[in-house]
This record gives C-alpha cells, sequence and structure tokens, in this order.
C-alpha cells in the first residue's frame, strides 16, 4: 500500500521544504521562543475587555442616541476603541517579532 505524501515520516537527510526557514530536524522557526511577552504596553489590552465585560456597567436603556439605546451603542463604541488600542499595541511590539 502506498503511503499518502502528506503523511509520510519526516526523514532527518530529506531538506526542508522551500521558502519555509527554520531547522530541518524540529522544524523550529526563528524568533520563536515559545514564552509570553510580558510588555507593559501589553496590558493596554486589557482596556477593552474591563469597559465591556461587566454589563453591569452599561445595562441601561438611557441615554439613547438616534432612539439607540445605551446598551447597544455604548458596545458598538468599544470596537473603534479595540481597533484602536490592538493598533497601539501592534506598534508597540512589532519590533518583538
Amino acid at each position: 500500500m502506498s503511503e499518502h505524501p502528506r503523511h509520510k515520516a519526516s526523514n532527518p537527510d530529506t531538506p526542508p521544504a522551500a521558502g519555509v526557514p527554520g531547522d530541518e530536524r524540529t522544524g523550529a522557526r526563528p524568533g520563536r521562543t515559545g514564552r509570553l511577552n510580558m510588555r507593559p504596553v501589553n496590558l493596554l489590552l486589557l482596556i477593552p475587555l474591563i469597559g465591556t465585560l461587566p454589563p453591569m456597567f452599561y445595562n441601561s436603556v438611557s441615554p439613547t442616541i438616534g432612539g439607540m439605546p445605551f446598551f447597544y451603542w455604548y458596545q458598538l463604541l468599544w470596537i473603534p476603541i479595540s481597533v484602536a488600542v490592538t493598533y497601539v499595541v501592534y506598534r508597540a511590539t512589532r519590533s518583538d517579532r
């Protein structure tokens, strides 16, 4: 029975696939350490979480904007805020990659 090429056991004598950097034997890629990035700027990502996680802070009808209750527009307001915070953290940690 012939084996499918995708399921063949890796052979240490076989060169890695073209365009894939890394160690041929382990498949490890450069720049990946497997550790968490614990830079203080990453704490900014908690802002959208804290702003939207506890609904008791925004579970009300008034004030309304264009007839939309506060409960809905408050959550929609966090979408661009979350995008902006994520972008800031991305730019700040981009050199880590």
